[in-house]
């Protein structure tokens, strides 16, 4: 993870679904068969179903003491669906919010906590001291943050390397696909440059790079649910269509699916350390998994980073020097 010493495998495995899509039964399966194939990390968020995700976590894990035994968890604290400031990264929310998140894995720590939102109501300064403290009282092992802008990321990593023994912000957790690859203006580069580790959370797009949305809306499917078409909706435009038959395309000719092409992509940028990846079911995370067999050939890598290119233009690509015939006093 960055210049970190931890180590995550390349694929995590998302809990979103855990107490609202998957029961606790469903849960077991899927981490069973997650750390059969060789992953060693699970994401939550104290945010995920009211909490209800890190419960059912923290009782799997405990009906798996040989296999639980080496599997990393991450959370994320500092968000407050449902209450008047939905974001909260003050020292007293976030400290708190830790010892419940704890009490519901059932855990004496943390392995990766990440602040989840940047709280604008909040300095940066009181937040990471927060996360200092959770790793001197060693409820914490490694800090990160999630969905941090550029500059934010910065930031929060030279306030935390000024002193030597602030704690480092190890990781970044932001959404990236070949749908989203908004991070390539200032998170990536800012990243690579502090030396701090990607997590790709919703690789596939929210789903719409698997093709399943290509003729319509399966019923079975997110997008049709009452709470999440929203989420969905947004990648369902004109241009995100253009990307996912591109990526079909790619898939036909490789003979693989959709989401392995799409997968792959993801996994294999540059600065990402982990994406993670969120099924229902063991029959979806067993197509997911066939994804770390697939490297993707150059020719077809190039043209899927030309159809999806983000715009990008001063100041992220950098200023060129005017004319002498047009110069001005900038």
């Amino acid at each position: 993870m960055g210049r970190s010493g931890l180590e995550l495998s390349r694929l995590g495995l998302g809990t979103l679904g855990f107490g609202r899509d998957t029961d606790v039964h469903e849960a077991r399966e899927l981490v069973i068969q997650y750390a059969e194939a060789g992953g060693n990390w699970l994401d939550t968020s104290d945010e995920y179903s009211g909490g209800e995700s890190e419960r059912i976590l923290g009782q799997v894990l405990a009906q798996l003491p040989d296999a639980g035994r080496g599997l990393l968890v991450a959370t994320k604290s500092g968000g407050c669906p449902g209450e008047p400031r939905r974001y909260n990264s003050s020292r007293t929310h976030l400290l708190s919010a830790l010892d419940a998140s704890l009490g519901r894995l059932g855990r004496d720590h943390i392995d990766l906590w990440q602040l989840q939102v940047r709280d604008p109501l909040t300095p940066i300064d009181e937040s990471l001291a927060a996360a200092d403290y959770a790793i001197s009282s060693g409820r914490v092992r490694y800090v990160g943050v999630s969905n941090y802008s550029g500059w934010q990321l910065a930031e929060s990593v030279t306030w935390q390397r000024a002193i030597p023994a602030r704690t480092d912000v190890v990781a970044n957790q932001v959404e990236y696909s070949l749908v989203q690859r908004g991070i390539e203006r200032e998170v990536a580069p800012a990243a690579a440059n502090f030396g701090v580790g990607i997590i790709a959370w919703s690789p596939l797009g929210r789903g719409v790079l698997t093709g399943k949305y290509r003729r319509g809306t399966p019923a079975d499917s997110r997008g049709s649910s009452s709470r999440m078409p929203a989420f969905i909706d947004r990648y369902l435009a004109e241009e995100p269509r253009r990307i996912v038959d591109a990526v079909c395309t790619a898939a036909d000719g490789l003979g693989i699916a959709p989401l392995e092409v799409a997968l792959s992509w993801v996994r294999d940028r540059p600065g990402v350390t982990s994406a993670i990846v969120g099924p229902r079911t063991t029959a979806q995370l067993a197509a997911i998994l066939q994804a770390e067999e697939i490297e993707l050939p150059f020719e077809i890598r190039a043209v899927l980073d030309e159809i999806s290119m983000p715009d990008s233009d001063y100041p992220e690509a950098g200023w060129s020097q005017p004319s002498a015939s047009s110069q001005e006093t900038v």
